[in-house]
């Protein structure tokens, strides 16, 4: 995204408002006029963690930990190969 273009849209009313969670730098800067900026929403990146998501990868971290362990295989694992070509 070209920040330099949205907050001149933001400041010119071009763009009415936004809600921004990935910036070109991160943690976003001190300095930064989307903070300073009443029409823009700055969210860190858990913006979409759910009430019962940390306890669900905890689960799923122990769980795979205990196979681990035992010498199982791990469940929940990404296989590239079902992604497609290109991945």
């Amino acid at each position: 995204m070209d920040e330099e273009a949205l907050v001149e849209a933001l400041r010119s009313g071009h763009l009415a408002g936004a809600g921004l969670d990935v910036f070109a730098e991160e943690p976003l800067p001190p300095d930064s006029p989307f903070w300073e900026m009443p029409n823009v929403l700055v969210s860190p990146h858990s913006a979409s963690t759910s009430d019962g998501e940390n306890r669900r990868l905890t689960d799923l971290f122990c769980e795979n930990l205990r196979r681990f362990l035992a010498g199982d295989p791990a469940i929940n694992v990404l296989d590239l190969e079902d992604l497609g070509p290109g991945i």
